[in-house]
């Protein structure tokens, strides 16, 4: 088999026994030097049994046929891969019929550019800090390992949402779970769109929604600051201690001066 790049980000590589390394570090076997790609993003291992594509760096999305890939996952002829924002197809040794003409290769082109994803969202919180997940439509994000994006964690329901992508950003679907869906923190009864930029929230993991072309600026932005009434009793928590000092201070000075008069 091997790994065929339709945007010409990379010559056709013929996967052979051992391990080859994708990423935007010199280093690694495949180097893909463009943006959303990590300096060691992903690795394909082939063997006896076949080959298996494994992420390398969580931070970043690796994904395989519209779902995040995580822990190593067989791959074959016909798969499509995404790293960061660039997608390759697998292909094995097809045997065509002398009759059947061979198929453009701008159709494989354009399989896979449809294949990538139009959003990504950024973990904020929790398990998810850090972390980049690809959206595609129809995604279900859930507890359980057979979820599209599976999060690990005790306060996400087993299936908790359902993401499909519109013109306008990314309707998101509450499918009943325990502990709500929250859209700009506005909890989802059923649906509500999320923007590029604004945050889910599934109970207290957040998430970013960011679109390609979003510059760290405007995604740093977008994120939800401190809420300003924690922030006020901060703050003024902070002062009442400093007045009490000053309070102690004065007192101290005025009961030395009265005794240094007196005596």
């Amino acid at each position: 088999m091997k790994l065929v790049f339709p945007g010409a980000e990379h010559a056709p590589f013929e996967l052979v026994d051992g391990v080859a390394t994708l990423g935007r570090d010199a280093g690694c076997t495949i180097v893909l030097d463009k943006d959303g790609v990590a300096p060691k993003h992903c690795e394909i291992t082939t063997g006896a049994e076949g080959s298996s594509l494994r992420a390398l760096d969580a931070s970043a999305a690796t994904v395989l046929n519209g779902r995040q890939v995580a822990a190593a996952t067989p791959i074959k002829d016909g798969d499509l891969i995404v790293i960061g924002r660039i997608g390759c197809s697998v292909v094995g040794e097809r045997k065509v019929a002398s009759a059947q003409p061979a198929a453009p290769e701008r159709d494989e082109a354009t399989r896979v550019r449809s294949a990538l994803p139009k959003f990504l969202l950024r973990g904020l919180s929790g398990v998810t800090l850090g972390k980049t997940f690809a959206v595609t439509s129809g995604a279900v994000i859930g507890r359980q390992a057979d979820c599209d994006i599976p999060i690990p964690s005790d306060e996400i329901s087993r299936h908790h949402a359902r993401l499909k992508i519109t013109a306008d950003g990314v309707m998101v679907e509450d499918l009943g779970s325990a502990n709500g869906t929250f859209v700009a923190n506005q909890r989802v009864q059923q649906s509500a769109l999320l923007k590029p930029g604004e945050e889910l929230r599934l109970d207290t993991v957040r998430f970013q929604l960011v679109a390609p072309g979003m510059d760290a600026r405007q995604q740093s932005a977008a994120v939800r600051p401190e809420p300003a009434a924690a922030t006020a009793a901060k703050s003024g928590g902070n002062g009442l201690w400093i007045a009490i000092g000053v309070i102690v201070v004065a007192a101290i000075a005025a009961a030395a001066a009265h005794f240094a008069g007196v005596f």
